[in-house]
């Protein structure tokens, strides 16, 4: 469960503070009543602190920060994730449609791309100049091809589909076009 870690330390440092309240309370009032000497109060509150305050404020810290980074790292994962789900659903996206849909800038997104072809999980064609993202049938496909039906240059139209914008026939790509 992502967040979980420093929802967990949020109250473990919470525990702390309050372990650290109620024992300085406690041996406070014993010295206000005469129970006990200040130098036993302040001895009983250190050992408090110490012994129980500092390591689960400590640990709260600890995981606090750790689910902070996982959750920017989670998002990060959910930004390709959604790169990935553009190209295939599209099989043609651009970078500036990215960097919209995800509000990010296109520097974001360039690296959000480089990361995804670093991991190769991205599998296609990437015009950085232009900032167009292909996916891999597409990339496959030749652009030079006419439309069967009347000759007319083809377009992408989603994922395996290229549309003649002349006749309206759509081709479906099959996986074996780059022979």
């Amino acid at each position: 469960m992502v967040g979980a870690g420093k929802l967990i330390g949020i109250i473990l440092i919470l525990a702390g503070i309050l372990v650290a309240f109620l024992a300085g309370s406690y041996l406070f009032a014993g010295y206000a009543e005469g129970r006990l000497s200040f130098p036993a109060a302040i001895l009983g509150l250190s050992i408090a602190i110490i012994a129980v305050t500092v390591p689960l404020v400590g640990v709260g810290v600890f995981l606090l920060v750790k689910g902070r980074m996982e959750e920017a790292q989670f998002a990060r994962l959910e930004k390709e994730r959604k790169i990935l789900d553009m190209v295939l659903a599209q099989g043609k996206v651009r970078f500036a449609d990215v960097a919209l849909t995800l509000n990010l800038r296109r520097e974001e997104v360039e690296d959000l791309v480089r990361s995804l072809v670093g991991k190769n999980l991205f599998s296609g064609a990437i015009n950085w100049q232009d900032g167009i993202l292909y996916s891999k049938e597409v990339s496959q496909f030749n652009l030079d091809r006419k439309c069967p039906n009347c000759g007319g240059q083809v377009e992408i139209a989603g994922k395996g589909v290229i549309k003649c914008p002349w006749c309206g026939s759509e081709v479906f790509l099959h996986r074996d076009l780059s022979a």
